[in-house]
């Protein structure tokens, strides 16, 4: 039987090195891999490139490791929440590309697939393609996108199996998905580890195949990164 357990987040992690560069799943703060970015704040990994649709908050996701100087390049779409992101980025600390979100998400689509690029018009006339092939179809011009190349990629899911498959809930499914198998390394943290069999077939997101190491998170403290509610009727 396929068993793809690791005891704790300090084994999922092992490989780990500085210069890397890293995958991370989530959208704002919700289904990040919290255990797995506080074990990369714990290892002081140094100048890794993470690619994220965010960055976090400045004291809480991604924003632990920019605080600590560990981010050499940050890959992503919007980064509009983290004070600490924006001052790195200004003074030139911290390199930073912007993708356009849906180009984000296929880049990790595409390396999933095995894909090495594809073409899309997104961007096109703009900054995001300087330097880029660019290709008419049907009257519409695009530009040649490549897929990502990474060495980890870490996701969150809410159930997962001994074997690796996942099932992901509510706004978690967002790219966490996209991610697995998008690197050399796919390691999956989750709320809870079941044994295979367990899980409804019809239910599974992704299969086991896309996942090398699942874990079962110690803690999540599941932040809320605006938090907006209505007023009470009087």
């Amino acid at each position: 039987m396929i068993n793809k357990t690791v005891s704790n987040v300090s084994e999922a992690c092992k490989g780990v090195k500085d210069g890397m560069t890293f995958m991370l799943g989530g959208f704002g703060l919700s289904g990040i891999p919290e255990n797995a970015i506080a074990e990369l704040v714990a290892l002081n990994v140094k100048n890794v490139t993470c690619i994220s649709n965010n960055a976090g908050v400045d004291d809480f996701g991604l924003g632990l490791l920019l605080q600590k100087r560990q981010i050499k390049k940050m890959i992503s779409s919007y980064v509009g929440e983290n004070a600490e992101f924006e001052r790195q980025m200004l003074s030139g600390e911290l390199e930073v590309e912007l993708i356009p979100q849906g180009t984000l998400a296929q880049r990790c689509k595409a390396a999933q697939s095995g894909i090495p690029a594809f073409y899309t018009p997104a961007g096109y006339g703009t900054e995001v393609a300087e330097g880029k092939e660019s290709r008419e179809f049907n009257g519409k011009m695009h530009i040649m996108e490549k897929a990502f190349k990474a060495d980890f990629a870490f996701v969150k899911a809410w159930k997962g199996d001994e074997a690796g498959n996942l099932i992901f809930k509510g706004t978690a499914r967002n790219f966490n998905p996209n991610m697995c198998g998008a690197a050399n390394i796919t390691v999956a943290e989750v709320e809870e580890l079941v044994p295979v069999g367990t899980l409804d077939p019809n239910h599974i997101h992704i299969p086991g195949i896309f996942v090398q190491r699942i874990f079962k998170g110690a803690r999540y403290e599941k932040r809320i990164e605006q938090l907006t509610v209505r007023k009470r009727d009087q």
